[in-house]
């Protein structure tokens, strides 16, 4: 059996020995694991949302505070930049050039950290309402779940400064491409969890 038949299916490393497949297979599994464990706790978060929710203690309530139409900009930027990372993924895939995939990562980078001023400055509205973390326990909740969310964004793209430094570099060795697949994994991973956030926390709350 050939070593394209042994490795993953998604990890495109190209031309590399059977070995190298077989540490990329080990790497991304863990990383999935990790994943897992990191769902776990934004799970808990958005139970313990729902349970608070109620808890205004007369204070600002979510249709009160929620806003459409930066909501629904910011999840159309951060879903863009999903579009614009599995642009890079088809290229590392294809044997494309290493400044395309560069400037894909470029491009997610900005969308990511546009992504981040627009949620700085939604919640910088909310203070200016008074709608802070010691304000009630609805908002405790909203500000231990979303801001979270706003973390790992600014953690992935501090990794793609990485991943660009590190193309540029060391090039498309098998080593980054590992790299570049986890990190993509992680990229899509918080798409899923601002979906849930949008469409679990920030519909509901603006009909109540």
């Amino acid at each position: 059996m050939s070593k394209d038949e042994t490795a993953p299916a998604s990890l495109n490393l190209g031309g590399t020995d059977a070995e190298t497949h077989a540490a990329a297979g080990r790497d991304v599994f863990g990383f999935w694991v990790f994943l897992m464990s990191d769902a776990v706790l934004f799970a808990l978060l958005f139970a313990t949302y729902g349970v608070m929710l109620p808890a205004t203690a007369g204070g600002p309530t979510p249709a009160s505070e929620y806003k459409i139409g930066p909501i629904f900009a910011e999840t159309l930027i951060l879903l863009t930049s999903s579009v614009t990372y599995g642009m890079a993924s088809v290229a590392m895939k294809h044997g494309g050039a290493q400044r395309v995939i560069f400037g894909w990562l470029a491009a997610t980078l900005a969308l990511g950290l546009l992504f981040l001023g627009m949620e700085l400055h939604d919640f910088s509205e909310m203070f200016s309402h008074g709608a802070d973390p010691t304000r009630s326990g609805f908002l405790s909740a909203f500000f231990g779940l979303v801001p979270l969310h706003g973390l790992h964004v600014l953690a992935g793209s501090l990794w793609i400064v990485v991943m660009m430094v590190q193309l540029r570099v060391f090039g498309l060795d098998p080593r980054v491409k590992i790299n570049l697949l986890r990190l993509g994994l992680f990229w899509h991973f918080l798409d899923l969890i601002w979906i849930a956030i949008f469409s679990t926390v920030y519909l509901p709350g603006l009909i109540r």
